[in-house]
Parts: structure tokens; C-alpha cells; sequence
């Protein structure tokens, strides 16, 4: 019997001692869960404002927020030529810039009809350094250049590994994807600051979420350009310009036309003009976003997987692209 009372006495003593820890883990649990309550619900909200609302509701006046023209870079195919459009839509007048004349004639001459706009084009090859930059601050001199889009990328034909790259295909992807928006925004930004309002729209990629193999100088050309965007953004605000850091998953272009998958438009493979509507929507509401709401899901499962995850799937998937192009050349 003393045994039994000697034992009831120690469990008392700890039930006692333990009851502290418990009531301060339940808590901390209880904490944990409202600040995940409140993070989801912000989470969503911020979610449908910027992927569903704008959608519903009217749409901003470009032309009132930020100004009378736009530049495009990169504008002739794919995602620059529809953005270009979707502005013109919007009532925008846009300025063209790219390397093939006949292509840029043709697309001002469409969206000028179309939208009844004012369009021109500029001339420009982006790969040659710093050849390109004095004519093009010459034609956009005395411009109320509103929005300007960097859209402008170099791609290599396929996935590939590092060493198989040739060095003019990495001083092109430097000099189209990195130098030509840092003196993009350098010839059209003091003219946005002196008016106070403006906007930069820079088209980086999915691939800065996390590194990726196979598609190393180009993840990391997107990379620089989604810091840079951001980092401008903060830098620039307070003077009333909004800059904008685009990173879309893979949308059905030529880039990817050797992918049997992601060159043919579906569910989250959106063709250029169904994404550049949808982009267009974010302008002015969030500077880092994927403008696309199912490339959204993806990005946001793309954070939370650990790198060696993304980085095996990003090989397994690069591979196959890689094969599927290989082969094609061999027909």
C-alpha cells in the first residue's frame, strides 16, 4: 500500500511540474495556428484581387496612369508581340523594338489598324553590346514614354549542359537578356522620375525560383533581371514609378517549340496572347508576380520543394527536351 501511495504522490508531483510546460506548448500551438489562419487568409485575398478581381472589374487607364506610349522590346513574336497588343487594346500608343525590319513593319501596320493606335519601330539588335543604345535614346527623345516592357530574351535552341554552349551564345544571352534592360530603363527613366509617374514592366522567367540545371546562363540572366526589377521598384516608388518583375512558367512560344508538351497551348502552358491578357491585369497591383494564376500554383509549389527536388526535376525535364530536339535534327 505505501508502495501504491509513494507512486500516486510522483505522478502527482510531475503531473504537476508538466502541467506549466503543457499550458505553455498549447500556447505556442495556439499562436502558430492563428498566424497560419491569418497568413492563408491573406494569402487568398491577395490571390483574388490579383488574379480574379481584376478580371470582373473595369480596367485602369493606362494612358492616364502612366502615359501616352509604350515600349516594347522583343516585340515581333510570342509574349512581347501580344503585351504589345494588349496595351494598344487598352488604348496605348506603342513603340516597337527589334532586329527584323520586314517582321516590325508588319506588326505596326496590324496594330495601328487594329487598335487604331500610333505606332513606330526602332531597329535594333540587342546582341551587338552597346551599338544599338545611342539611336535608340535618339528616337525616343521628347517621347512621353509611359510603360516601357523588357521583353527582349535569348534563349538556346535547347536545354543544355554548360560546356556545350558555345561563348557567342553567352555573350548574346548577357547582352539580350542582362545589358539590354539595364540601358532600357537607364535611357527612358529620368524622363518617368521628371513626370512623376511611369511604369517598367521586366519579363524574367520561373526559372529564379530556384536554381536549374541545364539552363544555367539563362536562369541566371532571369534571376538578375527579378532582382534588379525588385530592388528598382523600392528604390524608385517613392517618385511614382512602378516596376514590375514578371516570372512566367513555360507559355506555348517558339522557345519551346522542340517540347512536344509545352509548345502546344493547354491548361498550364498558356499561348503568348491568353498570358499577356492576363499579365496586363497585374500591372500596377504587384511587383513580383508570374501574371498567370495557374503559373502562380506552380511557382508557389516551386518555393516550397527542396532544391535537390527541383533541381532532379528540372534535369529529368531538360533531358527530354533535349532528346526530343537532338532527334528532330536528325530527321
Amino acid at each position: 500500500m505505501a508502495a501504491v501511495d509513494r507512486f500516486y504522490l510522483l505522478y502527482s508531483e510531475i503531473s504537476r511540474s508538466c502541467s506549466v510546460y503543457i499550458e505553455a506548448l498549447a500556447v505556442a500551438g495556439a499562436w502558430y495556428t492563428a498566424r497560419k489562419c491569418v497568413s492563408l487568409a491573406l494569402g487568398t485575398y491577395r490571390a483574388l484581387r490579383l488574379h480574379v478581381v481584376p478580371r470582373l472589374g473595369g480596367r485602369m487607364d493606362l494612358v492616364k496612369q502612366y502615359g501616352t506610349w509604350a515600349v516594347v522590346t522583343g516585340s515581333t513574336d510570342g509574349v512581347g508581340k501580344a503585351y504589345a497588343e494588349q496595351l494598344a487594346k487598352r488604348g496605348v500608343n506603342i513603340i516597337l523594338i527589334s532586329r527584323n525590319k520586314e517582321k516590325l513593319e508588319a506588326v505596326s501596320r496590324s496594330i495601328s489598324e487594329t487598335y487604331q493606335v500610333e505606332t513606330d519601330f526602332i531597329v535594333a539588335d540587342f546582341s551587338k553590346g552597346r551599338e544599338p543604345y545611342p539611336a535608340i535614346k535618339k528616337a525616343l527623345k521628347d517621347r512621353d514614354i509611359g510603360i516601357l516592357v523588357n521583353n527582349v530574351g535569348m534563349f538556346y535552341n535547347y536545354p543544355d549542359y554548360f560546356t556545350n554552349l558555345s561563348e557567342d551564345i553567352l555573350w548574346d544571352v548577357i547582352n539580350v537578356n542582362i545589358a539590354s534592360a539595364n540601358m532600357m530603363v537607364h535611357i527612358v527613366l529620368p524622363g518617368m522620375v521628371k513626370k512623376r509617374k511611369g511604369a517598367i514592366v521586366n519579363i524574367s522567367s520561373a526559372s529564379c525560383c530556384q536554381p536549374t540545371p541545364m539552363m544555367t546562363i539563362y536562369g541566371a540572366s532571369k534571376t538578375y533581371l527579378d532582382y534588379f526589377s525588385r530592388a528598382l521598384h523600392y528604390e524608385y516608388a517613392s517618385k511614382g514609378i512602378f516596376v514590375q518583375s514578371l516570372t512566367p512558367f513555360l507559355i506555348a512560344t517558339k522557345m519551346v517549340e522542340h517540347s512536344s508538351v509545352a509548345s502546344k497551348p493547354s491548361f498550364f502552358f498558356p499561348s503568348a496572347e491568353e498570358y499577356a491578357s492576363y499579365a496586363i491585369s497585374t500591372l500596377g497591383l504587384s511587383i513580383r508576380t508570374t501574371g498567370y494564376w495557374q503559373h502562380a500554383i506552380e511557382f508557389t509549389l516551386g518555393e516550397c520543394l527542396p532544391e535537390w527536388i527541383w533541381a532532379w526535376f528540372a534535369l529529368y525535364f531538360c533531358r527530354i527536351i533535349r532528346k526530343e530536339a537532338l532527334a528532330s535534327q536528325v530527321k
